[in-house]
């Protein structure tokens, strides 16, 4: 900050004013530049001094605390996940463990002698890899959802990353469904309703378009309707999976007078060649 503005802020009209108060408070003789010289250099020290402070706190946080945000991941039941430690630096430890907010510890790794215990209740579903310190946690199910960290232990104990595991279920399949439509040889309408569990939308076609939209449910499950020149498409999914429904527009925008010319070209033909039969 300039010494005009600092002087600003405590009120001073000007900077010879705020000189002249230092002066007489610190009973000082020298001239208004050199003054502002060293007071401009004594609060740069003063500023950078603080900086290296704060920092040197803010280190010393995280190296103590592991100072890390959760990280939130999403796991289909049924399947695995990877938790990776999230860091290339990490302290030196006797031993590295991945817990649940159970405190279950899922995997002990002792650095000397190299040795991996796993929990009882997790044997057949975990596998560690030591060289990169992942964790990989099998055949997930709803029960499984916590809080999962690891943490490196030895002169001190540092939580290294934490994750926020939630195990959901696929999404069920939307269903799109045609409520009425109409057709003619320059227009087409179609009033359908997109729907999924605890979920819908209703919408028209018109004009080879229709007004895209979006609807969530528990900030996770989402359903998206949206129309192509050819289709009108119904999505439903959340995090882990993806599932749609799709209806034909050609299918459903026939032109009925087509439709009846056809009919009736079908009809003369059936008499003409019944009347040649005969």
């Amino acid at each position: 900050m300039p010494v005009t503005e600092f002087a600003a802020e405590f009120g001073f009209r000007n900077l010879g004013s705020f000189l002249s108060e230092l002066q007489y408070l610190s009973g000082s003789h020298c001239n208004s530049s050199d003054f502002e010289f060293s007071f401009f250099l004594s609060l740069t020290f003063v500023t950078m001094a603080l900086n290296h402070i704060l920092r040197f706190l803010l280190c010393l946080l995280t190296f103590k605390t592991g100072f890390n945000a959760e990280i939130s991941v999403f796991v289909q039941t049924g399947t695995s996940v990877q938790l990776h430690i999230q860091t290339q630096e990490l302290p030196e430890f006797v031993d590295l463990s991945w817990k649940n907010d159970k405190s279950e510890i899922i995997v002990r790794y002792t650095n000397e002698p190299k040795k991996v215990r796993l929990h009882s209740s997790y044997k057949d579903r975990v596998d560690f890899n030591d060289k990169t310190f992942s964790v990989t946690l099998k055949n997930m199910q709803k029960t499984d959802s916590g809080l999962y960290t690891a943490r490196a232990s030895g002169e001190t104990e540092n939580d290294i990353v934490t994750y926020r595991v939630s195990v959901i279920d696929a999404v069920e399949a939307p269903v799109l469904t045609v409520n009425s439509n109409w057709s003619s040889s320059d227009s087409c309408t179609v009033n359908f309703t997109c729907r999924a569990p605890e979920l819908m939308i209703n919408s028209s076609y018109q004009n080879n378009r229709c007004s895209p939209q979006e609807v969530t449910s528990h900030e996770i499950h989402t359903l998206i309707l949206d129309c192509s020149e050819e289709s009108i498409i119904c999505n439903h999914s959340n995090p882990v999976s993806l599932k749609e429904d799709r209806i034909n527009i050609k299918e459903l925008c026939i032109n009925k007078g087509a439709q009846e010319e056809v009919a009736e070209c079908s009809s003369v033909y059936a008499q003409v060649e019944m009347q040649l039969k005969l």
